[in-house]
């Protein structure tokens, strides 16, 4: 690894939080230890970059140290004020420690600044949505989510828990089916340690909801 290019460190970390969220991890702490290791030695080397601050605060948040997320999130914002990728990510730390009004904010404020952006900015608006209770919109933004991105596992989850809640059985299950055929080892008891909100209440809702859509 090249001592000169700190960022270099940090989409390596990248590769540890993604096994986080997406599950394949072989082990969820040692992914969380090294991508940690890995923001540190970033930071280190250079701590006037914003993606470096701001990938620090999706760490922070695997480690349930929301204050220090926010904190870090705000410091990308700050000294790269034009960027979509930190408003994208201070929005995704919003909606973790339970402010969705805001997320949105940030969230929207992201794809206006990047129209092409990647799936995970509307996957994430759409959570904030969902948590804030707007469910039609919420719906609409994982559906934009899947055209970037159809074989995305995260919006199909998302979607089968907003049609739970909705009511909407029927679609709520379909979902589910395309979670199953994306990943048939897909398990409760893993998604539940990967949920990262703070508020215990959120991750029984979605929890409860998607067993209503028939996984488990």
């Amino acid at each position: 690894m090249c001592p000169e290019v700190p960022r270099a460190y940090q989409l390596l970390g990248t590769v540890n939080t993604n096994e986080y969220f997406l599950g394949s991890s072989k082990s969820f702490e040692g992914s969380i230890a090294k991508a940690f290791e890995l923001a540190q030695k970033s930071l280190a080397m250079d701590d006037t970059q914003p993606g470096i601050h701001s990938y620090l605060s999706v760490v922070y948040c695997l480690k349930r140290e929301y204050e220090k997320a926010i904190a870090e999130a705000e410091r990308g914002v700050e000294l790269a004020p034009s960027a979509a990728g930190v408003h994208y990510l201070y929005g995704a730390a919003l909606n973790n420690v339970g402010r969705p009004q805001e997320a949105i904010a940030e969230l929207q404020k992201a794809i206006r600044l990047n129209p092409h952006c990647r799936a995970e900015f509307y996957w994430n608006l759409g959570y904030a949505y969902l948590l804030a209770g707007r469910y039609e919109e919420a719906v609409s933004a994982h559906k934009k989510a899947l055209q970037r991105s159809p074989n995305s596992i995260i919006p199909h989850v998302a979607l089968a828990i907003t049609y739970s809640m909705m009511g909407r059985e029927k679609e709520a299950r379909a979902e589910a089916a395309e979670v199953l055929r994306i990943n048939p080892k897909w398990s409760m008891e893993s998604y539940k340690k990967r949920l990262i909100y703070k508020d215990q209440s959120v991750k029984d809702s979605f929890c409860d909801a998607l067993r209503k859509a028939g996984l488990k």
